[in-house]
């Protein structure tokens, strides 16, 4: 039993929602997107309330039911609202800076690397070591987001590196000389 896929989705004013085949659109004030609908799951549009059902009760089905709701959910949100992630980068001559639509990283290497977002994503500096990274689609804003991650991941010794702003890096204690000296 899918409790997710149980759940109706209410659809906000401003956005319009219909299935085409084997996808669902989703028109709102920021854009527009398209979810693919899985085999066997069937939605039921009721004036301003999305449900979905399950044609069978195979394994499959049942484990699609609840990803499908999931994602027309992320849909409507997307263009109703929107997606944001923001990252801060911690260390000494650790920067960010915009260069058309690409950002370029200076993350202590010897050399400068250039981020280039997904279709749909904007990446914007918001000072020299805070980035923030907005789009409609959820799945795509996280991918960019993930990937200036990914170029210096906190390390867990002085906390340095790049991470989601309000991201919690468990620090662990360095080496310290033992009191008696060796043994």
């Amino acid at each position: 039993m899918s409790r997710i896929g149980l759940k109706h989705i209410d659809i906000p004013t401003g956005v319009t929602v219909a299935v085409e085949g084997k996808s669902i659109t989703v028109k709102g004030p920021k854009g527009t997107l398209s979810v693919p609908l899985a085999d066997g799951i069937v939605p039921h549009i009721e004036e301003n309330i999305i449900k979905f059902t399950r044609e069978n009760e195979k394994k499959q089905t049942k484990q699609n039911h609840g990803t499908v709701r999931a994602n027309v959910h992320n849909a409507i949100v997307g263009v109703s609202e929107g997606y944001k992630k923001t990252l801060e980068m911690i260390g000494i001559g650790y920067k960010a800076q915009m260069q058309g639509v690409n950002i370029v990283l200076w993350a202590g290497y010897s050399h400068t690397i250039t981020i280039t977002p997904n279709e749909g994503v904007t990446i914007s500096c918001v000072s020299a070591t805070e980035i923030a990274v907005e789009g409609i689609d959820k799945q795509a804003v996280g991918q960019t987001a993930a990937r200036i991650r990914e170029v210096r991941p906190p390390e867990p010794y002085l906390g340095k590196g790049i991470r989601y702003k309000g991201e919690h890096v468990v620090t662990k204690e360095g080496k310290r000389a033992t009191a008696g000296g060796k043994k």
